[in-house]
C-alpha cells in the first residue's frame, strides 16, 4: 500500500462517522439540545407547582414531573448535573441514539 493510499483512507469517513452525523447540521443538533433543556426545566417547575397542594395525587404527579425533568436534563445537558457521578455516562449513552430514538424515549 502507498503513502497516498493511506492518506485516502484515514480521510474517508468510516461507518462510525457516518452513523453519529445523522445528517443533521450542527445548529439543528444545538436547537434540539436547547429545547430538551427548556422542556427540562418547564417540567421541573410545572411539577414544583403541582407539589403545593394537599391532595397526594398531585404531589406524586410533582414528584415524578420532577424525576422526568431531571432525567431529561440530564441526558441533554450533562454540564447541568456535574456532581452526579454517572451523568457523563448517561449523556454519552443519550448521544448514541438516534434522534428518532430520542424523541420516542423522551415521548
Amino acid at each position: 500500500m502507498s503513502a497516498q493510499d493511506e492518506q485516502f483512507q484515514a480521510a474517508a469517513p468510516g461507518p462510525a462517522a457516518a452513523s453519529a452525523d445523522d445528517g443533521m447540521t450542527w445548529w439543528y443538533r444545538w436547537l434540539c439540545r436547547m429545547a430538551g433543556l427548556a422542556g427540562g426545566v418547564s417540567c421541573a417547575f410545572a411539577g414544583l407547582w403541582n407539589c403545593v397542594t394537599i391532595n397526594p395525587l398531585n404531589i406524586a404527579a410533582g414528584v415524578w414531573m420532577m424525576l422526568t425533568a431531571f432525567v431529561l436534563v440530564l441526558c441533554e445537558a450533562p454540564f447541568c448535573c456535574q456532581f452526579v457521578e454517572f451523568a457523563n455516562a448517561a449523556a454519552a449513552r443519550a448521544d448514541r441514539l438516534r434522534p428518532w430514538q430520542k424523541a420516542a424515549f423522551y415521548c
